[in-house]
């Protein structure tokens, strides 16, 4: 009896630990076949995209901007250089039905800029509301009473440091004046360099969707008459996503590159301009560019309805949608179109 019990007692000990090798193998295999599942389904987080950002500015910058005075008469423009470089560019009416460029340049090289001409007071509102270094040569009454009121940082460009007089040209001589970003930089001595007020405009890298914007329109064509004597238009070209740029009906090109000039976005808007009857027999001109009004903002063959304010002349003027909100442009040059009063503006 003693050997029987013996033996049933070794039978069970031994099924016993087959019992607890298969089950520990049973679940050896489990976590083997989880852990192995769980490899193969183990998220990969993406690589960080990097940020989109705008080709026009640097918008880290903190470099003062060049504000350059440029001629506009018709026997000079033909000798336009550098403007395809300026970020923003402001056409403002002066005296005798012509107007004048301000050409806005930001950390680049231009190796021929102009031709440079004289201020007219109302421009230094808008060299101020860009914290720009104002350049010129020769000025009105008015701009030069305002320098020293004002207090503008300014660079007066002549033959020698800060420009060059091409007189391989057949123009008058006070059209034959240039400068570029070398020669400037020579003029800017003691000037504070470092921009205190943000860039002007919001820049978008990715492109806008106008088309879904309120009371948007198509604008494959827009002609902008400043006075009988010029007339601005700009044609679009779909391929490229520019404007391509008129003046009095002819391409506007650059003297040097032979190319012409284009816009990635265009701001219009029209303000009242009079005669200062001043004395001088001039017929100088006043703007009235502090206020409020609306206007439209152009860009990649769509036309939407803006408005503008500018508190004073040194503050910037606010760009806004009709919904109220402030403009953003696309990644590109910007012309600022400042049309007198009442002249005709045609978006088609």
């Amino acid at each position: 009896m003693a050997k029987g019990k013996l033996k049933l007692k070794k039978k069970t000990i031994i099924i016993i630990l087959i019992a607890i090798l298969v089950i520990g193998l049973g679940i050896g295999s489990y976590f083997l076949f989880f852990n192995k599942d769980k490899k193969k389904t183990k998220k990969v987080k993406p690589a960080p995209v990097a940020e989109k950002k705008v080709q026009i500015v640097d918008e880290d910058t903190t470099s003062r901007p060049f504000a350059v005075m440029i001629n506009n008469i018709n026997v000079a423009r033909p000798l336009q250089s550098g403007l395809q470089d300026a970020y923003i560019v402001y056409e403002i009416i002066v005296e005798g039905g012509i107007t004048r460029y301000m050409a806005l340049f930001l950390d680049q090289t231009t190796e021929r800029i102009g031709s440079v001409r004289s201020a007219r007071h109302y421009f230094l509102d808008y060299a101020m509301e860009n914290d720009a270094i104002y350049v010129h040569h020769g000025q009105s009454d008015q701009a030069m009473s305002d320098f020293y009121s004002l207090g503008i940082d300014r660079i007066v460009v002549g033959e020698g440091d800060t420009g060059w007089r091409d007189t391989s040209l057949n123009v008058g001589w006070e059209h034959k004046l240039f400068t570029s970003i070398e020669k400037l930089n020579n003029g800017i001595g003691s000037k504070r360099t470092t921009r205190n007020k943000d860039l002007l405009l919001d820049y978008s890298a990715d492109s806008l969707k106008l088309s879904e914007i309120k009371d948007a329109k198509e604008a494959n064509n827009v002609v902008i008459r400043y006075s009988n004597q010029t007339t601005t238009s700009y044609t679009y070209d779909p391929e490229t996503k520019v404007y391509k740029r008129f003046v009095d009906g002819s391409p506007h090109k650059d003297y040097v590159t032979k190319e012409q000039y284009t816009a990635k976005n265009i701001i219009t808007y029209q303000v009242v301009n009079y005669n200062l009857n001043d004395g001088s027999g001039k017929g100088r001109q006043g703007l009235n560019n502090i206020g409020n009004g609306t206007g439209y903002y152009i860009s990649e063959g769509y036309a939407v309805p803006i408005t503008w304010e500018k508190a004073s002349r040194g503050a910037q003027t606010i760009y806004k949608y009709a919904d109220g909100t402030e403009l953003k442009v696309n990644d590109g040059n910007t012309f600022i179109q400042i049309q007198p009063k009442g002249e005709s503006l045609t978006i088609s």
